[in-house]
């Protein structure tokens, strides 16, 4: 039987549809269910409403599930409706009644609303160690093609001089900005739901101090009816984190698509990490760079996605909440694909050195040669049209050298500033505080 189930069994048809696809995206709240009982029971025992001897044997056999999930072993068998009810039939067979007890002072609706949180909290760090990564990498590159000059482009016309130092770090510094957008994410995860039931709390004395504690939760949703409507709302937040992130990588995934291009030709990669064409035997397509982008652009409508199916809603829960999973948790996994994969082939990446040598990028070097003539006294009004008569009769002489002094600039990247931002964010995520409190959960 369901857990809300009494005598009536539920109509085949409507039991289908209504179950969905909950069993394969509950297998990724598994672990963080597990951590949600073990907290809760210890609360239940501390109020009087699990016996010592009971909480010994729920704990027991809940560590031993959490041990299964861990290792793989753990599958929501068929007519099982979802993880919690698997997680209480496991614990009803090999204990007994002392299983039936452990859903008492909560309902489904905070028990997926906690494991939400715990899931989505661990995505977060995973995802951040993905950025620093990346944002790590894109440094280091930076440095070391930093005096190495590429064409700048305004409105894709050729524009100013560039730098592939300027270009890389800048996407470096982008990351990060979406950090901050992920601890924003992470601190509205981080607040701990359990306790508000069915979303109108509870007649028993609750402790819901202590599971917060026990969980490494930084606060409580101290309203019961807010910390309901959370649901949905934190799945938002999160999306729209995870789009952040997205968006740099689909436009870096452009530039290197545009890039690679024979027209460009600032870059190349092997040959192994591109494709080829079964008509066409001269070509070198950049999938990997497509395919990034076009993941992560469907990743950054995932917002408003969500923002669609919860619009409206009324107070309380509702079953159309379910679906959430569905489209969130897959779009985590291709994120963290898209960045692990954006890491492997900037590994491999080179840079043509010599562009700027090609006469066609000569007039990058207009604004050079303005400036140069307003430092040595000449009106910037006066300069600018000497320069632009020059082009236009054909006596324009490149001077094919830049000097950029100011912080951000191509001989001044700031590298080491760029790196303390991204240190300060990460410092601010406590990762291990929650770590630190789920061991603590399932030790032996």
């Amino acid at each position: 039987m369901k857990l809300w189930q009494k005598n009536t069994d539920a109509n085949q048809a409507v039991d289908r549809f209504t179950v969905g696809h909950d069993r394969e995206m509950d297998l990724f709240l598994a672990e963080a269910d597990v951590l949600g009982s073990l907290a809760h029971t210890r609360m239940l025992n501390s109020i009087g409403l699990l016996g010592d001897e009971d909480l010994q044997a729920v704990q027991r056999e809940l560590k031993k599930i959490h041990a299964d999930i861990v290792a793989g072993r753990f599958t929501i068998d068929e007519g099982i409706e979802d993880v919690h009810s698997q997680v209480e039939f496991l614990l009803t067979e090999r204990i007994g009644d002392a299983g039936k007890k452990i859903h008492s002072g909560r309902s489904r609706n905070d028990q997926v609303l906690v494991d939400l949180r715990i899931f989505l909290r661990r995505q977060i760090k995973e995802i951040v160690e993905d950025v620093e990564s990346l944002f790590r990498l894109l440094q280091s590159l930076s440095d070391r093609y930093n005096e190495v000059l590429m064409p700048g482009y305004t409105h894709l016309q050729i524009a100013m001089p560039s730098s592939f130092g300027l270009w890389l770090g800048a996407y470096a510094e982008s990351l990060v900005d979406d950090t901050e957008m992920l601890h924003a994410a992470y601190r509205i995860c981080n607040k701990n739901p359990l306790g508000s039931a069915a979303g109108y709390g509870s007649s028993f004395p609750l402790n819901r101090t202590m599971t917060t504690e026990l969980l490494g939760f930084d606060t409580l949703s101290y309203n019961v009816v807010y910390a309901q409507m959370g649901r949905g709302k934190t799945e938002r937040i999160m999306a729209q984190a995870i789009s952040s992130v997205a968006a740099t990588l689909a436009r870096l995934a452009m530039d290197n698509t545009m890039f690679l291009n024979q027209n460009f030709n600032f870059i190349s990669y092997p040959a192994e990490l591109t494709t080829g064409s079964s008509i066409m035997p001269h070509k070198k397509n950049p999938d990997v760079w497509e395919l990034i982008r076009g993941k992560c652009n469907l990743i950054q409508g995932l917002p408003n996605q969500i923002a669609m199916m919860t619009t409206n809603l009324p107070i309380g829960y509702n079953r159309d909440l379910q679906q959430l999973k569905e489209v969130l948790f897959p779009a985590v996994a291709e994120l963290r694909g898209c960045l692990q994969m954006a890491h492997y082939m900037l590994e491999n990446l080179s840079v043509k050195e010599d562009i700027l040598n090609d006469p066609k990028y000569d007039y990058l070097f207009s604004v050079e040669v303005v400036n140069d003539l307003v430092l040595h006294g000449t009106p910037f009004r006066e300069a600018y049209k000497k320069v632009g008569l020059d082009i236009e009769n054909g006596t324009f002489k490149a001077p094919h050298t830049v000097h950029h002094t100011h912080e951000g600039s191509i001989g001044n990247l700031c590298t080491q500033q760029i790196a303390a931002l991204m240190d300060a964010q990460l410092a601010r995520f406590h990762f291990e505080r929650v770590e630190a409190a789920e061991a603590a959960l399932v030790q032996p």
